[in-house]
């Protein structure tokens, strides 16, 4: 059953959407403070489809999320009551107990991690502002985290180019489905 075959066609299509950079963007610097889709799912389209642009896509997707990632600092700063009825609630909770361990363990360290870390940065970025680290440390880490990870995906999609996109077209419902089982599969096992 071919379901994923036109879902990749139509990423393919947005990535090479004249306005494409600017949806790249604001998804950035909304991933960092609030919504829940990492930016990886435009910039690693983006950057198969037009592997010329590639360091460009990631120095948009880093800058956007730093500049968001800015706007969780002060969230966390100026309206973290506000939102921590809300906070403990969510699925985030867990996630956000986790990034304030790594701050008082680790400190500037815990920003920079954050940037590969499973745990989504937007949690970082409120845990930084709360516990008022220091803005300049926190702004570099998340350049120096966000900007590695960004341009290696950046990067790996280039290099990959067309290959790598004519070879994705011709898997990509196995590859999809093989997902969906072992998705599955991971939730049984951590059910059981």
């Amino acid at each position: 059953m071919k379901i994923f075959s036109p879902l990749y066609q139509r990423a393919m299509q947005w990535a090479r959407h004249r306005r494409a950079p600017w949806f790249l963007g604001g998804l950035s610097f909304a991933e960092s403070s609030f919504f829940p889709i990492p930016p990886d799912v435009m910039l690693a389209p983006m950057s198969l489809a037009n592997p010329r642009r590639a360091l460009w896509f990631a120095l948009i997707t880093t800058l956007a999320s730093v500049a968001g990632g800015l706007l969780g600092y002060v969230i966390g700063s100026y309206a973290f009551e506000m939102i921590e009825p809300w906070l403990r609630a969510s699925r985030y909770w867990s996630s956000y107990s986790t990034a304030v361990e790594w701050f008082h363990e680790w400190g500037f360290w815990a920003v920079f991690v954050a940037g590969f870390s499973p745990i989504p940065y937007k949690v970082f970025t409120i845990a930084a502002g709360a516990l008022s680290m220091a803005l300049i440390p926190f702004t570099l880490a998340s350049l120096v985290g966000r900007g590695l990870r960004f341009f290696m995906v950046a990067g790996l999609m280039a290099w990959g180019g067309q290959r790598m996109e004519v070879m994705l077209q011709r898997y990509i419902d196995r590859l999809g489905w093989a997902t969906v089982i072992a998705v599955v599969a991971g939730i049984v096992l951590y059910r059981a």
